[in-house]
Order: C-alpha cells, then sequence, then structure tokens
C-alpha cells in the first residue's frame, strides 16, 4: 500500500504527457508502474479502493487458504482481465521498455526481467513474483527458477537500468530521505519457516546493508544531477498492507504533491 505514493507521481506524470524510454519497477513499483506503461491513469488506486474489502483480494482468509497473503489467481488475473481490466493492447503497443526485478529463492540473486508483448497469463505471472512477499507468499515458478519479492536482493535497481543504457533516471522513493534501514525484527521467523531457502534467510539479514549502501549510491547520483529524486517528506502513514481508505488516498495525494513540487 505503500506504494499507492509512486501510483500518485506516475498519475501526474501522465497527466502532464511525460514520456520515458523505460521503466524498471520491484514489488509494488511493478504492480502500480506498469499501468504507466498502460496509460491508465488512477487506475491503482481505484482498484485498491474498489477491492478493500473484499476477501477475494487480500487477507487472512486467503492466506489460511492458500498461503498467498495476496489471492494469487483473483488478484492477478481475475482483477486485471474481468473486473477493473490493465489496457493490454495499449501496453503492447508502447515504446516505453518494462523491467522487474524478483529474486531467486535458491541463490538469494537478483533476476531481472524485461516484460514484452503479449500481456498473457505468464506476464502476469512475473508480476506476481515480484510482489510475492516472503512469509506470506509461496515461491512463483517461472523460467525453471522459483521466484520472491525483487525487493529482498535489489530494492533500488538504478545501477541495473544504468548498465542497460538509461542516462537519466527519475527514481521513486516510498521512504522519505534521510531514512535509514535497519535489520528486520522478523529474523526469527524467517530462520523458523524459510529453512527450506537458506539463500533467503542470508539475503534477509544482509538486507539493510543492501539497501543503505543503496541509498548512499542516490544520494551521489543526486549531486551529480544524474537522476531526478522523487521521495515523500515524512513516514508515509500506511502500512504495507494496511486497507485503511482514507490512508490509501492520503498515500496517493502525497505521491501526487511531490511529484507537482517537482514540476
Amino acid at each position: 500500500m505503500r506504494g499507492l505514493f509512486t501510483a500518485g507521481v506516475l498519475d501526474v506524470m501522465m497527466e502532464r504527457g511525460i514520456k520515458v524510454d523505460g521503466i524498471v519497477g520491484v514489488s509494488a513499483g511493478a504492480c502500480f508502474g506498469c499501468n504507466y506503461v498502460s496509460g491508465q491513469i488512477g487506475r491503482a488506486l481505484r482498484y485498491n479502493m474498489n477491492m478493500k474489502d473484499d476477501p477475494r483480494y487480500m487477507g487472512i482468509r486467503s492466506l489460511i487458504r492458500s498461503g498467498n497473503l495476496m489471492d494469487a489467481e483473483f488478484a492477478y488475473h481475475t482483477l486485471p482481465d474481468e473486473i477493473d481490466p490493465f489496457d493490454k493492447k495499449t501496453f503492447a503497443q508502447s515504446t516505453t521498455e518494462f523491467h522487474v526485478v524478483c529474486t531467486d529463492v535458491i541463490t538469494g540473486d537478483p533476476v531481472y526481467k524485461r516484460l514484452t508483448a503479449p500481456v498473457d497469463y505468464e506476464f502476469m505471472e512475473w508480476i506476481r513474483a515480484t510482489s510475492a512477499l516472503p512469509l506470506v507468499s509461496h515461491p512463483v515458478e517461472l523460467e525453471g527458477r522459483l521466484l520472491l519479492d525483487g525487493g529482498m536482493s535489489d530494492s533500488i535497481p538504478l545501477k541495473y537500468f544504468q548498465k542497460q543504457g538509461f542516462e537519466h533516471n527519475i527514481v521513486i522513493l516510498t521512504q522519505p530521505l534521510g531514512f535509514t534501514k535497519k535489520r528486520t525484527k522478523l529474523m526469527p521467523l524467517f530462520r523458523a519457516f524459510m529453512k527450506k531457502y537458506p539463500a533467503v534467510i542470508e539475503v534477509m539479514n544482509r538486507r539493510h546493508i543492501m539497501y543503505n549502501a543503496q541509498l548512499e549510491y542516490l544520494a551521489q547520483e543526486n549531486r551529480a544531477g544524474r537522476i531526478t529524486l522523487i521521495a515523500p517528506d515524512d513516514t508515509l502513514p500506511i502500512g504495507r498492507t494496511q486497507q485503511s481508505g482514507k490512508r490509501m488516498q492520503l498515500v496517493h495525494r502525497m505521491g501526487r504533491e511531490a511529484a507537482e513540487r517537482i514540476f
């Protein structure tokens, strides 16, 4: 739900006709970033508002029944195909590249994937994989790999995109500038429930080190004028899975306001 800040930024960019050559999204950034390529202003906020009280979308019922906090079939296939359709045709016709980041649970390495047409079942499974939170999601099997949330191994993939040849990048953060990540307090749960995937335990144990190093690199690139950095002024007033309509609208509005200030 913190990603609705990103959705607010992207909605302003679409309204202003801002075009970019490529996007790389991680987790919610990928779920919402694809709407930029399909040109669907407001869609991310709209379907989250409409689905917030629907137990088929996200919640304890789905977790108990399927082992996934986000219902795999409903959230990533039924919803974008039937309930609030994702504009597959516009996405396929766009010249904007769209990349996602996942984490290989066997090796702990980041897996980068450029998603292209057709926007089919496998396409949406890549979106599910990049946003499949550990502990509350089963790994997603794609191309012979078992994948989970890309934020575990490459939370801010600026260096990856620079290596792809993108010279000036707009980086949207969901944490305020000056934020420092600490080791997750959930390590006892990771050690207890992720024994089958020791690489995930190691990645999560070191994630704060990786993330803080990426923040230092962002600051360096920002000073050099090689990126445009957009971040909230303060900690976003919403939890990762908190489905409060008022808070979702507030976070989305904060993203819009941050983008307007940049413009």
